[in-house]
């Protein structure tokens, strides 16, 4: 019997199915239901999945195909490597972290992750404050909540992630194109859309 690969959680009546190339040589994804949740998964012969630069790519893609399924969908996801080895296991996971998966679907609805990294030129002297404080004014606005990410670079005025609202995708993109020319000196690095890992605190077990 095969095991199941967890991408994420939905609600029940947000269920998905379809085909795609996906983690650890699977061809599809489909619901295990419980009450009003729903894990998408995948068929698995591994309980410890690698964790290749292809397989970590197919994860986030197969999560960006169930935000995008028929319109769109909220997910809660899931880490690289969440295997059980039956539903039954499964079902007893979404059954005990249901109260934090219902307040996080909800705290999530409808939104998307995006991502920002502003860095200067090696030799560029930069008044970082203000330049952060200009992005923060214009992007904030539109975003429901951000949350700053490590600047592992010296070069990184600033590395950020926000929730956006998928009604406001375009007026975001657009924003950011807008900082962009406004400070040509820096380069801006901005990512997504993905599920939104950077707003999500539910740490479970597999098993």
């Amino acid at each position: 019997m095969s095991n199941r690969y967890v991408y994420g959680v939905v609600d029940a009546g947000d269920a998905v199915e379809f085909e795609t190339d996906a983690v650890a040589g699977a061809e599809a994804v489909y619901s295990i239901r419980h009450r009003r949740l729903a894990a998408v998964v995948s068929n698995v012969e591994t309980t410890e999945p690698e964790r290749t630069d292809e397989d970590a790519t197919r994860h986030d893609e197969v999560l960006r195909e169930i935000m995008a399924y028929d319109g769109g969908r909220t997910v809660v996801p899931m880490r690289f490597g969440m295997v059980f080895e039956s539903d039954r296991a499964l079902k007893n996971v979404l059954r005990g972290a249901r109260p934090a998966f219902r307040r996080t679907m909800r705290e999530i609805d409808g939104t998307v992750e995006l991502g920002l990294k502003v860095v200067r030129d090696e030799d560029d002297d930069v008044d970082e404050a203000t330049i952060r404080e200009a992005v923060a004014n214009e992007l904030e606005a539109i975003a429901e909540a951000s949350t700053e990410n490590g600047l592992f670079s010296d070069r990184l005025v600033m590395n950020q992630s926000y929730l956006v609202p998928r009604d406001d995708r375009e007026r975001f993109d657009e924003t950011v194109a807008g900082l962009e020319s406004a400070h040509e000196e820096l380069t801006f690095r901005y990512t997504g859309p993905f599920a939104p890992y950077s707003f999500v605190d539910i740490h479970v077990g597999a098993q």
